[in-house]
C-alpha cells in the first residue's frame, strides 16, 4: 500500500492513523520556509533579522541548510540528502528530530500542499 509521491492521484485521504506506519514520504518533499521558521529551527539568530535575507542565504546554502533562496518571496527551501530526505528526518526511525520546531510548511501539511487533504503514504517497511 503506497503512493507515488510525484503522483498525487495516488495519494491517499489523510487520517492521522496514516503517520504511525508511514516512511514519512512527505519528509522527501522539498519544504519552503521563512525566515521565522529558520529562527525556530535554531539556524539563524533572532538578531540576523536586521540583516538582508540574500546575505543569510548566502550563509545558510554554504552551511548545507538551504538548497534555494526565493529572492523575491523570500523564501528558503531547506537542503535535502542526497536520497532526498529532509536533513532533520532520522534516518533510523523515519520521525522528524525537530518536530516541535518543525517549519510552518510541515506544521500545516496536508491540509495545505501539493493535493490538500491527502498525503503520499508509504507503509513502513519491517527488516
Amino acid at each position: 500500500m503506497y503512493a507515488d509521491i510525484d503522483r498525487t492521484s495516488t495519494w491517499f485521504k489523510y487520517k492521522d492513523s496514516l503517520c504511525s506506519d508511514c516512511m514519512a514520504s512527505c519528509c522527501t518533499m522539498p519544504v519552503e520556509v521563512r525566515l521565522t521558521d529558520l529562527i525556530r529551527i535554531g539556524v539563524v539568530d533572532e538578531f540576523e533579522t536586521g540583516e538582508p535575507p540574500k546575505n543569510i542565504a548566502k550563509r545558510l546554502t554554504k552551511q548545507g541548510v538551504i538548497e534555494h533562496f526565493n529572492f523575491k518571496r523570500e523564501l528558503f527551501t531547506l537542503a535535502r540528502r542526497a536520497n532526498g530526505d529532509c536533513h532533520y528526518l532520522d534516518k533510523h526511525t523515519r520521525r522528524c528530530t525537530i518536530y516541535e520546531r518543525r517549519p510552518d510548511t510541515c506544521r500545516n501539511h496536508p491540509r495545505i500542499g501539493p493535493r490538500p487533504g491527502y498525503c503520499a503514504y508509504r507503509k513502513k517497511t519491517t527488516s
